[in-house]
């Protein structure tokens, strides 16, 4: 069983705390989704397992990484936190032979120029599908294909496949990382996930993008100030994702270290843009095979 050490340095009662993200062979661990519970302030771990965040002394930091339980610490007087490794259950993994002579596409996700921007927060976007009689023929899950707009060449990103269990997301489905690199501009992009025998479980699967605040995902953009009219440059980080709307609320967002299902944006004076008594959701499509 791995273990996941959080080694922390503080000096006042705000400050900024640095630290490093390791196993119990004191190997780093890179890219773990940390927060301040409850606030709005996050940050990713590095290639080499190292962080900065700004908090306060006495506050709670909730960490999420693949392969790992989740869990919530305070940073007052800690040395070091271990996390448990996620135990995965043999029916989450089929193994079997299959034919592959058949593709089924679902999710109805469409590449148009509407787009998410990450801010400067490690925080996941998710897009529900709904289990339906219909893939039994199709059963297996073989490629995620999302649509993204990136400011830059080569951002990363991590693709999360989550449980479902009715009202939120929960257990990951992968022991691993699956990282992907994004390319500049508007792209379509087709990952396969064929390799890890998933069966689409029967009350549903999330799909999750998680933005990495890293330093190769920085990126400035400029935009008009509504209050001011005055151009505003700002950080955020790459890349920005495309989204759809809907009138059903199958869009979940992971920040401040818990899930929220997002809801329909209700105007009832107004409809001329497209969110107007829509939810916004990640422009994301599963690939099913046999």
């Amino acid at each position: 069983m791995k273990s996941l050490f959080f080694l922390l340095c503080f000096f006042q009662l705000s400050a900024q705390v640095k630290g490093v993200v390791v196993d119990e062979n004191n190997q780093p661990i890179p890219y773990v989704n940390i927060w301040i519970e409850n606030e709005n302030v996050g940050t990713t771990s590095n290639d080499n397992g190292f962080f900065t965040i700004n908090a306060s002394e006495g506050k709670r930091l909730v960490f999420s990484a693949v392969g790992f339980q989740s869990k919530i610490i305070s940073i007052q007087n800690e040395e070091k936190v271990v996390l448990k490794t996620a135990v995965f259950k043999l029916d989450e993994i089929i193994i079997t032979k299959r034919k592959q002579d058949k593709e089924l596409e679902i999710g109805n996700a469409e590449r148009i120029h509407h787009r998410q921007l990450s801010g400067d927060k490690p925080w996941i976007y998710g897009k529900l599908f709904e289990f339906d009689t219909l893939y039994k023929k199709t059963p297996f899950l073989k490629k995620i294909v999302f649509y993204s707009d990136s400011d830059i060449k080569n951002a990363k990103l991590k693709i999360r496949i989550f449980e479902f269990n009715d009202s939120i997301p929960t257990n990951d489905l992968l022991s691993e990382d699956l990282m992907v690199t994004v390319k500049k501009g508007m792209r379509k992009n087709s990952i396969d996930i064929s390799k890890f025998n998933l069966k689409f479980p029967e009350k549903g699967v999330v799909i999750g993008l998680e933005w990495l605040i890293i330093e190769e995902n920085k990126f400035f953009f400029e935009y008009k100030s509504y209050d001011s009219k005055e151009i505003v440059k700002s950080i955020s980080y790459a890349p920005c994702l495309v989204v759809n709307y809907s009138k059903v609320e199958h869009s979940f967002s992971y920040s401040k270290g818990k899930w929220v299902r997002n809801k329909i944006f209700v105007n009832e004076n107004s409809n001329d843009k497209p969110w107007f008594n829509t939810v916004i959701l990640p422009a994301i499509n599963l690939i099913l095979t046999n």
